[in-house]
């Protein structure tokens, strides 16, 4: 154990150091291309050629995937530099001391038997089987893997984006997906570039081979005093046991490239995958059992061989035969026994709720289907990304499912299984928004925009530009779909927040800002509270995303209350600069309705005579309270502007939770959420009349 110990933290420091060792390897290949070397030191070196080439083969064949072996282009170019630098050191030797070392000597007496015909006749066969077969295959396959993972890389994108609207996937594996794509398209575009090295090696090869025969050939007998037949024999002996050495790890690298490249994706290794798919149809081996049989009693063809080989295949389809049938009928008593008892773990994903969820009706199925052109789901992810640059939340995946139940053009959006929303979508016509009074009225079905309410109609899409010409806003089917989910998703913000969302959030946050989110929970407010108190700014529309202010200024005032309305307050003056802005007209002016004076009066005294209850009207004010916001804010809009109130800090919280429910969209501001600095202009006077 204390061993296995001391070799984990070795292999571990060594690890640490790779980048150094390998800049060291790097430097002593070029080292041996230029410093002579004795025979023994480059004995070892070939034997490490030899092992490195087949521990490249044995990992190519227990890949699952491609992307499991990364580094192989890069590996493929160190190895053979370093091939080529034995080449060159092998070269030095041989053509100067005419003896290379017990290697080069063994592959060129033992391997070949001491006739260089036939090694020389072994080598060009190497050569042509790596150059012609196997790295031109190779390379091409890298090459076309290259092009197609390329070409595929944007519909794996939207595949990815799919499922991560679906719910099926979170941001976390879309991530990794993606990155597994990019890894993909730079791995094939790596060995199709590397492939090239390996071809360029094959013909090296072949070149210094032959300059060795011939310059071996010269310097024996001009510089030796050999004779003709023994500077043939000598050199070219050493120079095919060069070759060999050198081509036969060339090869298996070679063999190993391809492997790599063909490699699809698989759960098991190469020798599991053939074993599987080669043997899985015993019919197949009782054909070739025949065939071979025939074979064997055909007069003129051993008889043994293919005998014996016959009786094999037949011995090994029986017994496949026998496995399969074993598996079948265990397999048929698995499913009993699990149809026998209750599935309880099913029942369970009955209970799970979607946090956000669109149904459809089967008509506007095509909005969703990318082969039909549907752009729905990425009209989803950018609504979720301007949400949270808007908002400062993070919209959970979104589910789309169709529902047979609806009609064919409607949909409906729900958040936790409630309907909040839902609306009509011709996928075969255009949304025409009126520009206030049109002097044409269009023909076709009368409606009103989902999303904001607006008087608008349905027409054909031939008359877009009929439309266009009388000043109509037309609007795609898919954006009317979109715009409308964007508006409710705003609108119904703080019902989406839950707990573990605000709890990412503070965990963000605390990454740069400890001492804040440290300093406030759990010490002085808890993450539900916190949460309320987000909930009541996206109940108005309030953007989140300056997070450290909002948690500073709880931290200054939970001291003081711990009532989340009156936190929420706080943090709304801590937050004036920028909820003002979206209530700013072009011409830098606010433009608002006010409280008369002595409506609001009357607020303020209602308000402090219910203390802790807040506003309460009798029911025939608060009807003509109502009368008078819906016609003022209606006055608003007809001028293209948003509806605000403002009003004094005191009664501003009470003041829009009674209007809230009639007028979700009117906005109530205090005076001490305006600048100084800005203008502020009354488009009208809220009152009740002389009853009041």
């Amino acid at each position: 154990m204390m061993q296995a110990g001391k070799n984990q933290g070795l292999f571990s420091r060594l690890a640490g150091q790779s980048d150094i060792v390998l800049a060291a390897g790097v430097i002593a290949i070029l080292t041996v291309m230029m410093v002579p070397l004795p025979t023994g030191i480059l004995d070892i070196l070939l034997v490490i050629n030899i092992t490195l080439a087949l521990v490249v083969l044995l990992v190519s064949m227990y890949l699952t995937e491609p992307l499991e072996f990364s580094v192989f282009p890069g590996l493929l170019l160190v190895l053979t530099l370093y091939r080529l630098s034995l080449n060159v050191a092998s070269t030095r030797l041989i053509l100067g001391d005419a003896y290379a070392g017990h290697v080069i000597a063994a592959f060129g007496n033992f391997v070949v038997k001491g006739n260089y015909i036939v090694g020389f006749v072994i080598f060009l066969i190497l050569i042509i089987i790596q150059f012609v077969v196997i790295t031109k295959g190779a390379g091409r396959i890298a090459e076309v893997a290259a092009r197609f993972t390329l070409d595929a890389m944007p519909g794996k994108q939207m595949a990815i984006d799919a499922d991560l609207n679906a719910g099926l996937i979170d941001e976390m594996e879309a991530r990794e997906r993606r990155k597994k794509i990019a890894r993909e398209a730079d791995f094939y575009g790596a060995m199709d570039g590397a492939s090239k090295f390996v071809r360029g090696d094959a013909i090296a090869g072949l070149i210094i081979t032959s300059i060795n025969i011939i310059g071996g050939f010269i310097i024996g007998i001009l510089g030796k005093g050999m004779s003709l037949s023994e500077a043939l024999h000598t050199y070219t002996l050493l120079t095919v046991g060069d070759g060999l050495v050198s081509q036969i790890p060339a090869l298996i690298i070679s063999t190993a490239a391809g492997i790599v490249v063909t490699r699809a994706s698989s759960e098991s290794n190469l020798g599991q995958d053939l074993t599987r798919q080669l043997f899985s149809q015993p019919r197949a081996l009782y054909v070739v059992a025949g065939a071979l049989l025939m074979f064997g009693i055909t007069p003129g063809l051993p008889t043994i061989p293919f005998f014996v080989l016959s009786a094999v295949a037949a011995f090994a389809a029986r017994s496949i035969r026998r496995v399969q049938k074993e598996e079948q009928e265990s397999a048929v008593l698995e499913e009993q026994a699990q149809e026998a008892v209750p599935e309880e773990e099913e029942i369970e994903r009955y209970l799970h709720v979607d946090p956000l969820e669109i149904e459809i009706g089967y008509g506007l199925i095509p909005l969703v289907d990318e082969e039909q052109g549907g752009d729905l789901l990425h009209r989803i992810t950018m609504i979720r990304k301007q949400c949270a640059i808007e908002l400062g939340i993070i919209i959970p995946p979104i589910r789309i499912r169709d529902n047979i139940g609806l009609n064919p053009e409607e949909y409906v959006i729900k958040i936790r299984g409630a309907d909040v929303a839902r609306g009509e979508v011709y996928l075969n016509r255009l949304l025409a928004l009126a520009p206030g009074e049109a002097d044409k009225p269009l023909e076709g079905i009368q409606t009103r925009d989902p999303a904001f309410g607006l008087p608008a109609v349905w027409i054909p899409a031939a008359q877009r530009s009929v439309a266009e010409q009388n000043g109509y806003t037309v609007v795609e089917p898919a954006a009317v779909l979109a715009t409308h989910l964007k508006e409710t998703l705003k609108q119904h913000a703080h019902e989406i927040l839950s707990r573990q969302d605000v709890h990412d959030l503070l965990e963000t946050v605390k990454k740069e800002n400890a001492t804040v989110v440290e300093e406030l929970i759990p010490n002085l407010l808890t993450v539900g509270q916190v949460q309320k108190v987000l909930q009541n700014l996206l109940r108005e529309r309030v953007p989140i995303r300056d997070m450290v202010t909002i948690l500073e200024t709880l931290a200054d005032y939970a001291p003081l209350t711990k009532d989340t309305d009156t936190l929420t307050e706080y943090v709304r003056n801590a937050l004036s600069k920028v909820i003002y802005r979206d209530y700013v007209a072009d011409d830098g002016v606010v433009y608002a309705l006010i409280l008369d004076p002595k409506l609001e009066n009357y607020l303020s005294e209602n308000l402090n005579q219910n203390k802790g209850v807040g506003l309460n009207l009798p029911p025939e004010m608060l009807k003509r309270l109502y009368k008078s916001v819906q016609e003022q804010s209606e006055l608003m809009t007809q001028k293209g502007l948003t509806p605000v109130i403002l009003c004094s800090p005191v009664i501003r919280l009470h003041l829009r939770r009674l209007l809230e429910i009639a007028f979700p969209k009117v906005a109530v501001l205090s005076y001490n959420e305006i600048p100084g600095n800005v203008d502020i202009q009354s488009i009208g006077v809220i009152r009740l009349g002389d009853e009041n």
